[in-house]
């Protein structure tokens, strides 16, 4: 995998033989702040591949944060350099920040002496010249509550009022869901396998159930919940099936997650945020002791455009955008 130790690139070392640094700056929408929410000074680092870079990706499209921030987005496949900027390829970029070659570089240009895993996604200071944040779900609650002033979409996917219950449904679906495919493809056992995979699959029969009666996943408004739901659905059948092993039932088996995943799919600017060639090119080729031959799958073929008729649930009207 590769991470930086006291600022120098090691591209065979683990995450667990050093202890890590962190970025854990906070964005905020005052003048006296430390990171201004102020438009063209954020850049965020994202891969089309990476379901953690999708949940802030997602976050700033359905926002209309465009204008505000720009976007980088590295290879989706990554080797013994860590994520790289290629932007010969189709909907890559350059790091047009600082005309870098590797993410790892601007983890150098923020901290020298960094110590740590290079993620996607970054929220990067072009005046501080430094991250402000690496971890995902604080970069998107900080885009859906700092940014208010500059978002183009009358769209509140994080109201005050619902945080708790927004905060403990996305802590279920964390736990159960999101982690659940990676333990499961990452296990070191079968009986870690079999078990991750068993705990995987509970989470989703549970969601399938409790979607059965609500649109969204916390009531009738769509909010971050669903934004970091979505992006593992949306990988589920052309990666965490085949690739991870995950393969007790297709997402399509499930009359409502499906339902609801294209339903989540079919709201407007969610498109633009998904590219299938990336996320298969990622795992399928990323992977080499999962995928040795580096192919990657042709399928399956998903029809994410037919109609879910999850419009006749319980549904503030206000709240999304055909």
């Amino acid at each position: 995998m590769g991470l930086l130790h006291n600022g120098e690139w090691e591209s065979d070392a683990t995450r667990d033989q050093y202890d890590h640094d962190t970025f854990d700056n906070r964005i905020e929408n005052s003048r006296n702040a430390t990171f201004p929410a102020e438009a063209g000074r954020y850049h965020l680092y994202i891969s089309r591949a990476c379901p953690w870079a999708h949940r802030a990706a997602l976050t700033l499209r359905l926002l209309g944060l465009e204008d505000t921030i720009s976007v980088g987005v590295v290879d989706p496949v990554r080797r013994d350099q860590g994520w790289e900027f290629s932007p010969e390829k189709a909907n890559c970029t350059t790091d047009s920040v600082h005309g870098h070659k590797t993410l790892y570089e601007v983890f150098q240009e923020a901290d020298p002496d960094y110590t740590g895993r290079v993620t996607v996604p970054i929220l990067y200071d072009r005046e501080a010249e430094t991250i402000v944040h690496e971890e995902s779900a604080e970069i998107a609650r900080m885009l859906a509550t700092e940014f208010d002033h500059y978002t183009s979409e009358p769209l509140d996917l994080y109201p005050s009022s619902m945080q708790d219950d927004i905060d403990e449904a996305i802590e279920d679906i964390h736990s159960s869901i999101n982690t659940g495919v990676y333990r499961a493809g990452f296990a070191d056992s079968q009986e870690s396998y079999e078990t991750a995979v068993q705990e995987l699959f509970d989470g989703m029969e549970r969601w399938d159930e409790i979607l059965s009666t609500r649109r969204y996943v916390v009531g009738d408004q769509l909010t971050l919940a669903d934004v970091f739901l979505f992006p593992t659905l949306y990988r589920f059948d052309a990666v965490y099936h085949t690739h991870f092993k995950c393969n007790i039932r297709r997402l399509i088996d499930f009359d409502h997650l499906w339902d609801y995943a294209r339903d989540i799919y079919q709201t407007g600017g969610v498109p633009e945020t998904c590219n299938m060639d990336h996320v298969k090119a990622h795992y399928y080729r990323s992977h080499d002791d999962i995928n040795p031959t580096g192919f990657v799958p042709v399928g399956p073929e998903l029809d994410w455009t037919e109609p879910h008729n999850r419009n006749e649930l319980p549904s503030d009207d206000d709240s999304v955008r055909k």
